[in-house]
């Protein structure tokens, strides 16, 4: 229950950082930082599976780059279901998840390493 929300803290936490380097992503406040944490969960829980299989000839044929338009895709997704949540622009489309991405693995990291016991994970030496 804690690692749970761990993930979605460092995910809100990450949402804020793409909200500073991309002009293009806006978040409202931090509590909407935390409903678009979930909502990125959901989707990516929920719709990317289906997106992704439908796109496996496109990403065959470009060798794995369309899944940056589909990580983009449930990005945008969440940020339409999400009041005070919003992404405009193709950088913000294709490089926020990507972003998104670093700093959550780089916060997660941080977390498991830091509060071990929260985690469930045994603390690395």
């Amino acid at each position: 229950m804690l690692g749970t929300l761990l993930t979605l803290l460092a995910t809100a936490l990450s949402l804020l950082v793409v909200d500073i380097i991309f002009p293009g992503v806006n978040l409202a406040s931090f509590p909407a930082a935390l409903i678009a944490a979930v909502a990125i969960g959901i989707v990516n829980s929920v719709v990317r599976p289906g997106l992704s299989l439908l796109s496996l000839p496109l990403n065959f044929v470009t060798l794995g780059a369309f899944s940056l338009v589909v990580n983009g895709i449930c990005f945008w997704l969440a940020s339409v279901l999400v009041p005070g949540f919003y992404v405009k622009g193709l950088l913000a489309f294709i490089l926020g998840p990507v972003i998104l991405s670093l700093v959550n693995t780089f916060l997660s990291k941080y977390f498991a390493e830091r509060y071990p016991a929260l985690t469930n994970q045994p603390k690395s030496e």
